[in-house]
């Protein structure tokens, strides 16, 4: 087979979006119809058709992040999103991202604990270009990455990591959560970003053996949607994806439990001017029950100028610059935050992040007395379900959901479901959500304060 892109002929028509105004009124089954298939090599995909706009988004998971990893090697998933994107056997370094820009395309990747995944938006008649890049680096990435490659790319993620953590205000807080509050053992114990140690002592040998285990395609879903015809799109896909040789099967990990029994505190200097506290419970993984109680939760703390912590402690009170809370869903276990930066104060950084958590225990203490006022959650639960339609109004967001659900349900299709979860939640949910999850006395306090001070 060729692996040389065809001129792209077809017409580009235009469509016009007719999704979002009749919703309200007609409350149709929320469904984003499909079709999936496996290649004989393993490879998922997923075609969607969508002729609203005349553009199509191609977006391929790779089922392993940083969670994959092993302590000695960390930050391997990562620094593959690098590679990646440094050209294949049949595209020359620097042509991925000059081919799509020719064709009025765009692209971008991104690691997490769980999945690695990259995506293009290309007009519909570019569809070729950019399956043709993606298998590409899916089947003959490893004929071009060598032992130079791999330092090159190794620097400019060990630079990342100094640009966003190590010099960043506040940018250690964030590993040290992960460390504070899983086992050394638990595969989110280390940050995703990596160990520098471990950045350093990856050899070529260690790239191309991760590589070889993770990035085949049994162990990928790719999905298609947008202005396709499912059936010529599977053609393409069938061509381009064809002869990518299957990969090994990746056992399933093993996660032990994580839990905190106590109150766990620590307290981190660092090159900020306004002190710091950071409040973190170990939470249910990513569409279990509760996970989507405590999105509510966050929404009636600090989501919004009218959000208990926001109301009293930004605009009151006065006593601090900011402040949020954040269920941070994952697939083996997940982490409520909540943040909150002072205000400046001429009272010792110790005390004054006292004080501000002297409060939020207050206001946690007013939600587990009392279901919060059913206006509270209505306005939580309204911004929820404008963010969620918004985001479906795209063909990236409609494929990285439909991407995202298949990896985490087996279902793409779980738009209803996952709307569902938060439709259905009343106050007293809210309220039960806050006792089970967010005790007082099991939690960790990170505390960043100004160095010298």
């Amino acid at each position: 087979m060729s692996r040389s892109l065809p001129v792209a002929m077809a017409a580009i028509v235009v469509a016009t979006l007719s999704w979002p105004t009749a919703a309200r009124q007609t409350t149709p089954a929320l469904s984003v119809p499909y079709t999936k298939f496996t290649l004989p090599n393993g490879l998922t995909v997923i075609l969607h058709e969508d002729h609203s706009v005349p553009k199509i988004a191609v977006n391929v998971w790779y089922h392993v992040g940083s969670a994959n990893e092993k302590p000695g090697r960390t930050g391997f998933a990562h620094l593959f999103e690098h590679l990646m994107f440094e050209g294949s056997k049949h595209v020359k370094e620097g042509e991925f991202d000059t081919l799509l820009e020719a064709v009025g395309g765009t692209n971008n990747g991104s690691t997490t604990s769980d999945r690695t995944n990259y995506y293009e938006v290309v007009p519909s008649n570019a569809l070729d270009t950019a399956l043709f890049l993606e298998s590409d680096r899916m089947g003959y990435l490893l004929d071009v990455v060598t032992p130079s490659t791999v330092d090159g790319q190794r620097d400019v993620v060990k630079n990342e990591r100094r640009q966003r953590y190590e010099n960043a205000p506040y940018g250690m807080a964030y590993p040290r959560i992960g460390e504070l509050m899983y086992p050394p053992n638990h595969p989110y114990h280390w940050p995703t970003i990596g160990y520098m140690d471990d950045l350093t002592a990856a050899s070529h040998e260690d790239v191309v053996e991760f590589f070889k285990k993770y990035y085949a395609p049994g162990n990928a879903s790719l999905v298609i949607a947008g202005d396709i015809d499912p059936a010529a799109a599977r053609k393409r896909v069938e061509y381009w994806f064809g002869d990518v040789k299957a990969g090994p099967k990746v056992e399933p990990l093993a996660v032990p439990p994580a839990s905190l029994s106590s109150v766990v505190k620590e307290t981190l200097t660092d090159q900020v001017q306004l002190p710091r506290i950071y409040l973190g419970w170990p939470t249910p993984a990513l569409y279990a029950t509760g996970d989507a109680d405590l999105d509510l939760v966050s929404g009636v703390l600090a989501n919004g100028k009218n959000s208990r912590l926001y109301k009293r402690l930004v605009f009151d009170m006065q006593l601090a610059q900011d402040v949020s809370a954040a269920q941070y869903s994952s697939r083996y276990g997940s982490i409520y935050l909540i943040t909150v930066t002072a205000r400046p104060s001429s009272d010792p950084p110790a005390a004054v992040l006292a004080r501000l958590t002297g409060i939020v225990d207050e206001e946690l203490g007013k939600l587990r007395q009392a279901a919060p006022d059913a206006r509270e959650v209505d306005r939580v639960k309204n911004q929820y379900e404008a963010s969620f339609l918004s985001e479906m109004e795209t063909v990236e967001g409609k494929a990285d959901r439909l991407n995202g659900y298949y990896v985490n349900t087996g279902n793409p299709d779980y738009f209803a479901q996952d709307f569902a979860r938060y439709q259905a939640l009343r106050p007293a949910d809210v309220q039960a959500a806050v006792r089970q999850w967010l005790p007082a006395d099991r939690r960790l306090e990170l505390s960043v304060v100004p160095a010298g001070k």
